[in-house]
């Protein structure tokens, strides 16, 4: 009997948490892996070249061996860098994107953890993910990888501020801070959604996006002509390669957000048949492939933006705009007694 208390009470919930994690962590690796692939052939198709198209059919085992190569590579930690945080720093930066997706509904019940402050939780854990860059770049005692880390951690903190105050405007149209109650409120089609009433903010959203995930335009803390590779420098084999895996990992999850919040989430743009038989997964999937093609076809055609113009976007613009729009939503919804569906 106290074997059979153990087993249900303790040892089943577990195993259902541990295979939770799985279901959603491998298919991510691949999504992960197979966003390097589509980049590059995206890039390509810009520059009217071919892209990977030697490794398997169409070059699509070249994420697999890009893989491979860094797994087998030699990891170089430079003789005056603390070894420590050396190798703590890309675990901070992967770990931190991978447990983000904690609380991100794929579907109806479909989600690790439906907490009630699910906002609160990505907001805290995106702004986890700078330690690992700061950390990086002061372990390995380069002064051009310091240099990258602060460059990247002014810039992920300065969009961070706009980000929050687009959170606000979501929430008080959803009345609620759960993500799968923001999704049930989009509700009732696509003109429902969120991204027609709030379209400044979704797009201030999605630049803030570009600039926390380091992306071009804002790629300026991997500037080549200036800082070599940026805070990871120093790096190589997988130390390298974890970094990069919490970048594009980043990047999806930013993609997912802008689904849950602006886009319906897993809801069909028009609730009738045949849009109903979709599963509500592959709805969520093709929006968020439809952003990750924008965040590609963004780095394949606009230059580099100056430091100083990415910090006058940001705080000179941006954040004006994002605190106005936060007033104005919330007298609108006074002004006219709307009641948020969730």
């Amino acid at each position: 009997m106290f074997e059979n208390a153990f087993f249900t009470g303790y040892i089943w919930p577990t195993i259902i948490i541990v295979a939770q994690c799985l279901a959603v962590t491998i298919p991510l690796l691949v999504a992960v892996a197979y966003m390097t692939y589509v980049d590059r052939k995206v890039w390509a198709a810009i520059q009217l070249r071919r892209g990977p198209n030697v490794v398997g059919p169409f070059g699509l085992l070249q994420p697999l061996a890009d893989g491979l190569k860094l797994v087998l590579k030699e990891t170089i930690i430079p003789a005056a860098a603390n070894r420590f945080l050396f190798i703590l720093a890309p675990m901070i930066a992967f770990v931190t994107a991978l447990i983000a997706w904690a609380v991100v509904p794929f579907d109806e019940g479909w989600v690790i953890s439906d907490i009630n402050v699910g906002i609160l939780y990505l907001f805290a854990i995106s702004s986890l993910g700078v330690y690992g860059i700061i950390i990086a770049g002061w372990a390995s005692n380069s002064k051009y990888a310091f240099l990258g880390a602060l460059r990247s951690a002014a810039q992920m903190v300065s969009y961070e501020v706009s980000i929050g105050f687009v959170l606000i405007t979501v929430l008080l149209c959803a009345g609620s801070l759960n993500l799968s109650d923001i999704v049930r409120a989009q509700g009732g089609g696509i003109w429902h959604w969120y991204f027609i009433p709030l379209l400044p903010m979704f797009v201030i959203f999605f630049i803030s996006a570009l600039a926390e995930t380091n992306r071009t335009p804002f790629d300026l803390p991997m500037s080549e002509a200036e800082l070599v590779a940026g805070f990871h420098t120093e790096y190589s084999a997988m130390a390298f390669g974890l970094f990069f895996l919490g970048e594009y990992a980043n990047i999806i999850l930013l993609s997912a957000m802008g689904a849950v919040l602006f886009l319906g989430g897993w809801l069909p743009p028009i609730e009738v048949a045949p849009f109903t038989w979709v599963p509500g997964v592959v709805w969520f999937a093709l929006k968020i492939a439809v952003l990750l093609f924008v965040f590609s076809w963004t780095k394949g055609t606009l230059p580099r933006y100056r430091y100083d113009q990415l910090m006058r976007l940001g705080w000179k613009v941006f954040l004006p705009i994002s605190l106005f729009w936060v007033v104005l939503t919330a007298g609108v919804l006074v002004a006219f007694g709307w009641v948020p569906k969730a």
